[in-house]
């Protein structure tokens, strides 16, 4: 545990109870909007959730030797979890320009009411 200064583990740790904290926030908008594919960017955002914890494990424990497959396993989930972002970000962007989408359906409910 000694790898890191207090600082820098108040960052790391901090860092991933604001990445749960968006996840919820952005599942629970998903949920008001009735709108999935808000649903799957909070998904797609468990993988990069996995990689900070893998390197708050590797760091928790001075960065062992033994436990350097961590690190590998940070890189894969990474790359994966870029990907999955990506793929969230124009899932969302599509059904923003399709006119019949749930969200704009939403929208055109609030709008009709008194």
């Amino acid at each position: 545990m000694h790898a890191l200064s207090i600082p820098t583990w108040i960052i790391h740790v901090s860092s991933v109870i604001e990445w749960i904290s968006a996840i919820w926030l952005i599942w629970t908008y998903g949920e008001l909007t009735n709108n999935r594919t808000w649903w799957g960017l909070s998904l797609a955002m468990l993988p990069a959730l996995v990689s900070a914890m893998c390197a708050c494990t590797w760091h928790y424990f001075d960065n062992a030797e033994s436990l350097e497959w961590l690190v590998t396993l940070q890189a894969t989930t990474t790359l994966i979890g870029n990907f999955t972002l990506l793929a969230a970000a124009v899932w969302i962007w599509r059904s923003a320009q399709s006119p019949d989408t749930t969200a704009n359906s939403v929208k055109a409910n609030i709008k009709s009411e008194p």
